[in-house]
């Protein structure tokens, strides 16, 4: 499969990206979040709060991927 992958906020910045493209077999976001992390240079994916998107709606971790999915990562936002 190969998935649309979007990072957003600080993540973006850390990773010096606003998206790539990642083909292999993902049963889930958390599987392809796990991936990305262990492939390298992902390792602020591994945070507790994280919030994901599926095609562009909130979705769990354990939301199912199928080919041509778009996944976002984004940071918690907390407002004062």
């Amino acid at each position: 499969m190969k998935l649309k992958v979007l990072y957003f906020a600080r993540y973006r910045e850390v990773l010096g990206r606003d998206r790539e493209w990642v083909e292999g077999e993902f049963s889930s976001v958390d599987a392809l979040r796990q991936f990305l992390i262990l492939r390298g240079g992902h390792d602020v994916l591994g945070e507790q709060n994280i919030m994901c998107a599926r095609n562009e709606e909130l979705c769990a971790l354990a939301e199912t991927l199928v080919d041509g999915d778009e996944i976002a990562f984004f940071p918690t936002v907390t407002g004062g």
